[in-house]
């Protein structure tokens, strides 16, 4: 369109140009004088100037907005990528703490899964977590007084776990249970597995002591005296000595 209009363009001010080599072969017949000419032919260019100029400004104005409509264009894109880089950073950062997430869960499962050391009956021994919440599941029985389910719950914690840490303490609750129970010729060889496998727990006097009073519910009294005779010579001063002491004067 620019080239067309430029070509009228042209053909105007060549046609002019041939009228204005015409007005001196006019002269004569007064069309125009001279000092005329020169001013028509003068605004003519002028004209053809101004036009041109417009023409010029509507291209660089063409050119201007088309531009302008690239660089938006440009940056409606921009905008979009940094939109899409937005969710790519984000998403990255959740999968990550996700990772994170997951790594600690599953390394505070292993090590719940894995031995820990624990300090039981003044002893330091390798305890699993199953096994330390079936002994305290146990326990909870005997002391909410359901010896029944105390007594089976022990049992087969000690099939289970037969080196336990906590072994001695089972056999010495397993018996209290069974004593409970009535059940004294079962708690009697229960209690002595303490006394004998277990010397060094804490509960062997004590297990003693409730062995001489299943003996005693036997009607077994030399049986009783024995034992409790055992218990003072092994454990002389432990509390349940001191009891055995009072006990074998009553039995004089």
């Amino acid at each position: 369109m620019k080239t067309s209009l430029r070509f009228a363009l042209a053909s105007f001010g060549l046609a002019a140009s041939v009228a204005c080599c015409m007005v001196p072969l006019q002269a004569n017949a007064a069309l125009f004088e001279d000092d005329e000419a020169r001013r028509a032919i003068l605004d003519l260019r002028a004209r053809i100037d101004a036009v041109n100029a417009r023409v010029d400004g509507k291209a660089d104005k063409a050119a201007s907005i088309d531009s302008a409509n690239q660089a938006e264009q440009l940056r409606a894109e921009i905008a979009r990528l940094r939109g899409q880089v937005e969710v790519l950073t984000n998403e990255l950062a959740n999968e990550q703490r996700r990772q994170k997430d997951f790594y600690t869960d599953l390394d505070g499962r292993i090590r719940k899964m894995e031995p820990q050391r624990a300090n039981v009956d003044g002893r330091e021994v390798s305890i699993e977590p199953g096994e330390q919440k079936a002994y305290e599941a146990s326990l909870a029985a005997f002391k909410s007084g359901d010896y029944k389910a105390a007594a089976g719950a022990f049992s087969g914690f000690l099939q289970r776990y037969p080196q336990s840490g906590y072994a001695g303490s089972a056999y010495y609750w397993l018996g209290n249970a069974q004593y409970a129970l009535r059940d004294y010729r079962s708690a009697i060889p229960t209690l002595q597995t303490v006394a004998r496998t277990y010397a060094d727990n804490p509960k062997a006097p004590d297990a003693l002591l409730t062995i001489a009073s299943c003996f005693t519910e036997l009607k077994d009294k030399v049986a009783a005296r024995r034992t409790l005779d055992a218990l003072v010579s092994q454990y002389p001063d432990s509390d349940a000595a001191k009891t055995a002491r009072e006990r074998i004067a009553s039995l004089r």
